[in-house]
């Protein structure tokens, strides 16, 4: 990926424009761990990097940044510039294109994500963000207290840089976010859900989750039961959103919600009973399982044990049923269905086809 990175900061850098990968790539590099994060500054202008890369795209030429795809990696390269005026605490409303990578750097968010790195592979650090990575420590780039009210989306991504490094955040950091949190409840759900899941599927989210509870940004982002969260073992970030119980607020798709509606009927039942581990599955049980702090290996075994896992594991079929008791279609054949599952699960019939006959004859027929 690096490779394919300075390539195409050579083929910027061969048309006489200046060109950094700049960022999280360049600071996942320094720490060690695998980024797909890859911003390329430059001071080509969107039009002028359209003529370089024929296929780029142009998705907002106001913001001033190029969407090029090369090997299959996707790289976002914006022009230098200054952020004149923000508008709702997010986004700026007027940008001026600059010719100063040392300036461009100074509208960004925290000192680790602002070193830099030329075509040839050489770092370069104008805020000793290096140094910060060291010392691991979140700052931002000036005064904390105007960086957040230019942007309020950036108090969640200090968080969140917090726990997935297992960094501190600066004190002058968290004194302004606990006077500019309230700065968060402007944001989208969509946008807050976003950093939240980041936090919450990070090894480091109970330290994540404390620090969102220390600063009080629980209140400000709606999500009152996230101290509930402290005491569970569960590693599943849909496992905490059913505790959060903030459907009504927060967007999630289908898949989500009918993942959280289940895990929510789970809790309240015995996660090894094979009624609920065929019903609910070993996932969801074993989610439920982990808010509950119960042991999910014996949830495995006992998953792992059950006679039949879905309805198609059980050895007849409705056409069968209904030639038995010579009867057409009905709700019945939910009925009989329900029952024989019952009964093979607690094994007090074996799924076998002359004897799930022979029950069906005996109970139903007449």
């Amino acid at each position: 990926m690096l490779d394919v990175s300075l390539k195409v900061l050579k083929e910027i850098t061969s048309h006489s424009y200046k060109a950094y990968i700049v960022g999280g790539f360049v600071r996942d590099y320094i720490i060690g761990i695998e980024s797909k994060d890859i911003d390329i500054a430059t001071n080509a202008t969107p039009k002028q990097l359209k003529e370089i890369f024929d296929d780029s795209c142009l998705p907002n030429e106001d913001y001033g940044s190029v969407i090029v795809e090369k090997m299959g990696i996707r790289f976002e390269i914006t022009t230098f510039r200054k952020e004149i005026e923000y508008d709702d605490n997010r986004r700026p409303v007027e940008i001026k294109y600059i010719d100063d990578l040392s300036a461009d750097l100074l509208r960004r968010d925290f000192v680790i994500n602002t070193i830099c790195m030329d075509e040839n592979g050489q770092i370069l650090d104008y805020l000793a963000g290096r140094q910060d990575i060291e010392d691991r420590i979140i700052r931002t780039v000036g005064p904390a207290y105007e960086k957040f009210s230019e942007d309020s989306l950036r108090i969640l991504r200090a968080v969140r840089f917090a726990t997935i490094f297992n960094f501190d955040l600066s004190d002058e950091i968290v004194s302004a976010i606990k006077e500019t949190k309230h700065l968060v409840r402007n944001l989208s759900f969509y946008r807050k859900k976003c950093e939240l899941d980041k936090i919450f599927t990070s090894p480091n989210r109970k330290n994540g989750i404390q620090l969102l509870l220390d600063l009080g940004l629980d209140i400000d982002l709606d999500i009152p039961n996230l101290y509930k969260i402290l005491n569970m073992e569960t590693t599943s970030s849909i496992g905490i959103w059913s505790v959060l119980d903030v459907e009504d607020k927060y967007p999630f798709n289908k898949n989500e919600l009918e993942l959280i509606g289940d895990i929510k009927s789970a809790l309240i039942l015995n996660n090894m009973d094979p009624m609920a581990l065929y019903r609910y599955g070993l996932y969801v049980n074993s989610v439920a399982a982990e808010i509950k702090g119960k042991d999910i290996k014996n949830i495995t075994e006992s998953y792992s044990s059950l006679v039949i896992k879905c309805r198609d594991d059980i050895d007849i079929d409705s056409e069968l049923i209904m030639e038995l008791l010579d009867k057409a279609p009905g709700k019945y054949l939910k009925d009989i269905y329900d029952d024989i599952e019952r009964e093979i699960l607690y094994r007090r019939l074996s799924n076998e086809r002359d004897k799930i006959c022979s029950y069906i004859i005996e109970k139903y027929k007449g």
